[in-house]
């Protein structure tokens, strides 16, 4: 099949209605072009030219003044011989003193301690070994201010009383406590041959309310002002428990006279049943300075007799018996008396082959 550009507009009919409709549009888009107003009239009458811009000249741009240079540009001054010489500026790790510097930062940023008070510089180390604590302060009041570590009481000759296990107290109360064992326990315990070694500590620092009764007031113990004293143990292996009734009556009335004269509060056996193997020693300040001292010093328990009598000696005179006369025989119709007894009983006695009802005892009640 031949087909040629002389051929087209036989072939396909479509050809000519295209070069007519390119020609029609190229004559409107002229007739446009030349009946169009002016960008700018159009602008001033409508008030809106989207295409100003376009057909507008470009605007020149606005020259920029440079400033002018200095010809030369000026140099300092040498420096004089004779000025000092500048030393290099230092760091604020280099600035701090050698022990500052090798701090941790939580160290650096630790308030200051506040300056040891008039009891804790008393309480040197020839008195007692009571380092400084940090003060504690708890819930509802308890803690306190001022505490040391009570570790051990050094008595006048040098030797140290251990206090086991160590007791956190307050500055005034461990000084207490130190002044009756080197004044008032020392020489007690020389009397009886030996000096104290240990101070059973039973109790000291504990945030809890009085006799651990929940909900009741605040003791002495959660304010760190009190101490619970169990025994005092000798050098030669004996211990003065200050509640065993087998330990001395004088030797218990001697510590009992010296913690009442010492302490405002002094609580021991015959005060509550909490209070039955230890005593409790405190410092609390009252109106009228009002003390409280209920300590019951018992009386030693009785010796328990033996079980059976001891046997006779035989050096021992011999017993005397008396001679049984004849109005102590029996009768003559009492064994006849006695036989019809027997009988009777055992008429009354159920056969051989049958058991006797059982009876029902009746329960008694016994009271505690």
């Amino acid at each position: 099949m031949n087909f040629s550009a002389e051929n087209a507009s036989r072939k396909c009919p479509c050809g000519s209605f295209s070069r007519t409709g390119a020609a029609i549009v190229t004559v409107a888009a002229l007739a446009l072009m030349l009946c169009a107003p002016e960008p700018a009239a159009a602008a001033r009458k409508t008030g809106f030219a989207p295409w100003a811009d376009l057909f507008a000249p470009p605007r020149p741009r606005p020259k920029l003044r440079r400033a002018a240079l200095p010809a030369a540009v000026p140099l300092p001054k040498a420096r004089p011989a004779e000025a000092p010489v500048a030393e290099p500026e230092k760091s604020e790790s280099e600035k701090q003193p050698p022990a500052e510097a090798d701090k941790t930062p939580t160290e650096q940023a630790a308030p200051a301690l506040p300056p040891p008070s008039a009891c804790r510089l008393a309480l040197t180390e020839a008195i007692a070994i009571a380092p400084s604590i940090p003060d504690i302060k708890g819930a509802g009041g308890c803690g306190g201010e001022d505490l040391v570590r009570l570790e051990a009481i050094v008595l006048p000759d040098k030797r140290q009383v251990s206090v086991k296990p160590a007791a956190i107290l307050r500055c005034p109360m461990a000084s207490a406590i130190a002044e009756w064992i080197r004044t008032d326990m020392a020489p007690l315990a020389q009397s009886l041959g030996s000096t104290i070694s240990d101070l059973d500590n039973f109790d000291s620092f504990e945030c809890r309310g009085r006799n651990r009764v929940v909900g009741a007031r605040l003791s002495e113990h959660g304010r760190a002002n009190a101490l619970d004293v169990r025994a005092l143990k000798l050098a030669n292996g004996q211990s003065i428990s200050l509640t065993d009734r087998t330990v001395s009556r004088a030797t218990r009335e001697s510590v009992l006279h010296s913690v009442c004269a010492r302490f405002s509060t002094v609580l021991g056996p015959g005060s509550d049943w909490y209070h039955e193997d230890h005593i409790h020693l405190d410092l609390m300040e009252r109106r009228s300075n009002y003390r409280i001292c209920q300590w019951n010093v018992w009386d030693p328990l009785p010796q328990v007799a033996p079980l059976l009598p001891a046997e006779r000696p035989e050096d021992a005179p011999r017993r005397e018996v008396v001679a049984k006369s004849d109005a102590a025989k029996p009768d003559a119709a009492k064994p006849d008396a006695a036989k019809s007894e027997a009988a009777k009983s055992d008429a009354q006695a159920p056969p051989a082959g049958k058991a006797r009802p059982p009876t029902k005892k009746r329960r008694q009640t016994r009271r505690f």
